[in-house]
């Protein structure tokens, strides 16, 4: 099958005969994102299944606005827009509980004030005791909130950036905009964000490399790190509230 052919040929025509074949093409590809943001919702009751069905409309985005004559691989956009589609079916059904995005804005917001009174990133043991709760009792809060944590961090980007991102990945290499004064932005966000990364303790930057970079699910992290699921969810909550503070010192919006 010639995938450039049928692409040319569904922009020329708009058949949705060729644009049958090309979902059918690309239903891998929505079922692996599925899969790797599923990896991070074991707990929320959201099903397989329907986040497939929010990626095919985010394929169906990316096939109506994907231009063939840059030099930009289909894969590459198509995966942006459907984990974009995803996400924003998550968030107009508030999949997650009221008491769960009060546990993270008093996490987020408890580590923020404590970096700042210390000057340095706290410990666990730290902030536990700031909270005001067990030690074990805070770490397994970490895990519950980091999904929300992510998507958090991802729409204070998008809202900076006023483009569907997929944060920290590989798709940041594309610009989104021809406008210079935009693609000046966007190169800012980039950079702040890779330094943000950069300052990252070593188990922490390994962990969003492999997550964002190399598109490895949590139990894969898992076994690279010889750490449990669980595990890996704190620490992946642990460095996306790091990042979220060396952001927030530029003035990105931290609204959940």
């Amino acid at each position: 099958m010639d995938i450039k052919r049928l692409h040319r040929e569904y922009k020329k025509s708009g058949d949705r005969k060729v644009r049958n074949l090309l979902i059918n093409h690309y239903i891998p590809l929505v079922r692996i994102t599925a899969g790797r943001l599923k990896s991070t919702l074991s707990s929320s009751g959201v099903e397989m299944d329907d986040l497939v069905s929010y990626g095919i409309l985010g394929l169906l985005d990316a096939l109506e606005k994907y231009d063939i004559d840059k030099n930009v691989k289909f894969e590459t956009y198509a995966q942006m827009r459907i984990r974009g589609a995803m996400i924003d079916q998550l968030r107009k059904f508030d999949w997650a509980p009221r008491s769960l995005r009060q546990k993270a804005r008093q996490i987020e917001g408890a580590y923020r004030d404590l970096e700042s009174k210390l000057g340095r990133s706290p410990t666990d043991d730290e902030m536990a005791e700031f909270i005001g709760i067990e030690k074990e009792s805070y770490i397994r809060t970490l895990g519950d909130i980091s999904t929300l944590s992510m998507l958090s961090l991802e729409e204070m980007i998008e809202n900076r950036m006023e483009v569907r991102t997929s944060a920290l990945s590989h798709e940041w290499t594309v610009p989104h905009s021809s406008q210079p004064e935009e693609l000046a932005e966007e190169r800012e966000v980039r950079d702040l964000l890779r330094k943000a990364i950069e300052d990252l303790p070593e188990r922490e930057r390994l962990l969003v490399t492999l997550y964002y970079y190399e598109g490895l699910t949590y139990k894969e992290i898992g076994s690279v790190m010889n750490v449990s699921e669980s595990r890996v969810s704190q620490l992946h909550t642990r460095a996306i509230m790091r990042m979220r503070n060396r952001l927030s010192v530029h003035k990105m919006d931290l609204n959940m």
